[in-house]
């Protein structure tokens, strides 16, 4: 596949890592302030860390290997862009959503909309290019 080169795509997950890890350590932090070495030892922080980390380990690659697939298959630079732009912003309101103690729904909806929104979008979108 010569002349094929992801451009957008890498600079976005290079965002998307430093957010892992900040999620990471996130968890990390609640481990050690309520003393807890596995699982969740019954600690709503915690539980709560370790689901925002989750979440995003259970959605964002997904979402990514779409964008990438139009990002090879030649798609619009700005719908690349959009796409990924509303995964971090979805992503980012997700989890701070989650992350509060007094959680406002509001922010994890939004969240899992814009995350869900760009999942289907992207899935879509790739059947096009692929003329299914």
């Amino acid at each position: 596949m010569t002349g094929m080169l992801l451009t957008l795509v890498p600079a976005f997950s290079a965002i998307f890592a430093v957010l892992f890890v900040v999620l990471s350590i996130n968890v990390i932090r609640a481990r050690r302030k309520h003393k807890v070495g596995i699982g969740t030892g019954q600690n709503k922080s915690v539980e709560r860390a370790m689901r925002v980390h989750a979440n995003f380990a259970e959605y964002v690659p997904f979402a990514l290997l779409l964008i990438a697939l139009l990002e090879l298959n030649k798609a619009n630079s700005l719908l690349l862009i959009g796409l990924c732009s509303a995964l971090l912003v979805g992503r980012l309101v997700h989890a701070y959503g989650v992350s509060m103690e007094n959680e406002r729904f509001a922010f994890r909806v939004s969240g899992m909309v814009m995350t869900f929104s760009v999942i289907l979008i992207a899935g879509l979108a790739n059947l096009v290019i692929v003329r299914l």
